[in-house]
């Protein structure tokens, strides 16, 4: 696997980051189309551990890319982003924040509220168990799992999505030792409000960009980003989910913002 990806032709001053943790290839259509008109770096974070994507995501930066780059970082790829930019503000120009998860914990009752509540009674349940699965060590064939997980997690948080043969020549495949990793520290970071003073040292412009109808609620980045980052701009997408390429009615909007 050729790491990172590059579309376009150089200079390369955008990147495009992957959620997850562990969603590695995701972000390819946008690197793909974003390709035309600039260089575009899609770096697949490998690394089990939250210090160790960040360290990870600087050096591929550092050595691939034009800095100081634009960073467009998806879900967990949004706080990944953010982190980066604040410990190494030199590396980053410019912050896009797509679906990005909310940045206080008073919020995540009402992601999960939402998206369980859009699932059956099967899926609920189904859902509950695999995360109980991989934050068990010894449990087994978590890529598999995780990728079960995406599944249904991708089902609930979408509002119109386009369908079709799906496109998997990007994927990289599930990676759930990953996901177990890095998620209960980039949750603890949450908790403890490390995430979100975090914020209040990046230097740079952040524009958020969030679906109406994604689970993660609007205002937990609007309102927690706001209140500490000096150039903050706030997109909110009509009939859009979490992710807005992939939205029949949102994707052309997505890209004119982009």
């Amino acid at each position: 696997m050729k790491n990172p990806r590059a579309y376009g032709k150089a200079p390369f001053t955008v990147a495009v980051i992957h959620g997850g943790p562990g969603a590695g290839g995701e972000m390819a259509p946008v690197a793909r189309e974003l390709a035309s008109g600039r260089g575009v770096l899609e770096p697949i974070q490998t690394a089990t551990s939250l210090e160790g994507q960040v360290a990870e995501l600087r050096t591929v930066l550092e050595t691939y890319g034009d800095l100081p780059v634009t960073l467009i970082g998806f879900s967990w790829g949004a706080w990944l982003s953010l982190i980066v930019a604040a410990r190494y503000p030199a590396i980053v120009r410019k912050l896009i924040l797509v679906g990005s998860g909310p940045f206080e914990e008073k919020y995540v009752a009402g992601l999960e509220e939402t998206r369980l509540g859009r699932m059956s009674e099967g899926e609920r349940a189904e859902f509950a168990s695999i995360i109980r699965a991989l934050g068990d060590p010894a449990a087994e064939d978590k890529d598999a799992l995780f990728a079960r997980l995406g599944a249904l997690a991708s089902k609930a948080d979408a509002y119109d999505p386009i369908t079709g043969e799906p496109d998997e020549s990007y994927s990289v495949g599930s990676a759930g030792d990953i996901f177990q990793g890095v998620w209960e520290d980039a949750a603890e970071l949450r908790r403890s409000g490390k995430l979100l003073a975090l914020g209040e040292r990046v230097r740079c412009p952040v524009v958020a960009i969030h679906g109406d109808y994604d689970p993660h609620p609007a205002e937990g980045v609007r309102s927690p980003l706001r209140a500490v980052l000096e150039s903050f701009r706030f997109i909110l997408l009509k009939k859009c989910g979490h992710k807005p390429w992939i939205e029949r009615q949102a994707r052309d909007e997505f890209y004119r913002v982009l």
